[in-house]
């Protein structure tokens, strides 16, 4: 494991650095001093002493941020044990917090980092309100030194399915109550306490658990593919003023205006295009389309939560070569999807001051023949080794005997 010590001073320099926040800046350096980055520019002096990571002929961006995952909760999701993401049939589980069910030891870790991906969002899944959701940095031999945000956002599900089945109809009904209840939960807790209210739509520790997204402290995911069914979370949102995000969201693309206008982010897999009862619209070109809208576009990787977080940057290279700007993709899966989970002021760019989560590529990021060079978490360098790699190694030359 990789213990996130206070780091040496080191210098990245001499490469293409893409700050995100500004322009790229040819033959520059980047300097880290304990963890944050402490100067970026061509002119920057590099102290003695330093830890030199020569960056010539080569591109430095942020670590890649994957807005949409279950890294460190599901190893192997077809075995419940390895299952960490839900509470088995409970439909509103606002309170459950999956923190404490990741697993720095997981093997998907070190293979999604020596990808670039050096923070991840680890959301929960299941019934209507899945529960809250936690943003790590890919480093730490315990929960406590991966967390970034024990809270990042409370995630729901508004397709019948994914909320236990039946009326389209019947679960935004089922959600409006859950909300509802909670605010009178707020005004009468002493009414509840004295058990001289109705019965409400979930327990306490729920209805309290809500009390942030109702006062837009909080954001809430809701994944939703249908144009239908994003158009009633937007509705929603407006009728609580809820700090709403759209997750999946392969139609988003027919409501890009109604999104942008409301300035609802959005975060999605780009490759999402086969299309299914609930998205007959899904197309390549619908990251491209929102981000041309003014829609902000958090990247992440469709299909297994875990596994495949690795290939968040394969996913932004094919939203490129479908319509969306080269900038535009490598802030979707660096700044913007720290900005709308409330950390931009610390992480997402290369900026003074910020986090040092940094990758050194070969060439273009988003390139399928591109390798990573070096991974910064936190200012700590990490081995490039996972147990793919390990294996790679290990077989690479067969013993004589074969």
């Amino acid at each position: 494991m990789i213990a996130l010590l206070l780091a040496q001073t080191i210098a990245i320099t001499g490469g293409t650095v893409h700050t995100v926040s500004g322009t790229p800046i040819e033959h520059a350096t980047v300097l880290v001093k304990d963890g944050v980055i402490v100067a970026v520019g061509a002119d920057v002096a590099v102290p003695a002493g330093a830890r030199v990571i020569d960056a010539r002929g080569k591109v430095v961006t942020p670590g890649l941020f994957n807005g949409g995952t279950q890294l460190g909760l599901t190893e192997i999701s077809a075995v419940q044990s390895n299952n960490e993401g839900s509470l088995s049939d409970n439909e509103v589980a606002a309170s459950f917090n999956v923190a404490a069910g990741i697993n720095p030891a997981s093997q998907l870790i070190p293979v999604t980092r020596v990808e670039g991906i050096t923070t991840t969002l680890s959301a929960p899944d299941g019934g209507l309100i899945s529960g809250q959701a936690v943003v790590i940095d890919l480093a730490g031999e315990t929960v406590a030194d991966m967390l970034v945000a024990r809270s990042a956002a409370m995630v729901a599900n508004i397709a019948a399915k994914g909320a236990g089945g039946g009326s389209r109809a019947g679960v935004i009904a089922r959600l409006r109550r859950v909300l509802d209840d909670a605010r009178e939960y707020q005004r009468r807790r002493g009414d509840y306490q004295r058990a001289q209210i109705q019965p409400l739509a979930a327990a306490a520790a729920d209805l309290q658990a809500l009390q942030p997204v109702l006062a837009g402290t909080l954001p809430l995911v809701i994944r939703a593919d249908r144009n239908s069914d994003i158009q009633a979370a937007l509705d929603l949102a407006a009728e609580y003023k809820l700090r709403l995000i759209i997750a999946d969201g392969a139609e988003a693309w027919m409501l890009a205006d109604r999104l942008a206008a409301a300035h609802v982010p959005v975060i999605l897999s780009p490759l999402t295009n086969i299309p299914s009862y609930d998205a007959l619209g899904a197309r390549y070109g619908n990251a491209g389309l929102l981000a041309r809208a003014g829609v902000r576009i958090a990247l992440t990787v469709g299909g297994d939560g875990s596994h495949n977080s690795r290939l968040v940057r394969q996913e932004a290279g094919n939203a490129v070569s479908y319509g969306m700007a080269w900038d535009e993709a490598l802030r979707a899966v660096t700044l913007t999807p720290a900005e709308i989970y409330g950390l931009g002021a610390r992480y997402g760019s290369l900026e003074k001051g910020k986090v040092a989560n940094i990758v050194v590529w070969s060439g273009d990021p988003f390139e399928f023949s591109t390798r990573v060079e070096a991974v910064l978490i936190r200012g700590q360098e990490i081995p490039l080794t996972s147990r793919q790699t390990e294996l790679r190694e290990r077989y690479r030359t067969l013993p004589p005997a074969y």
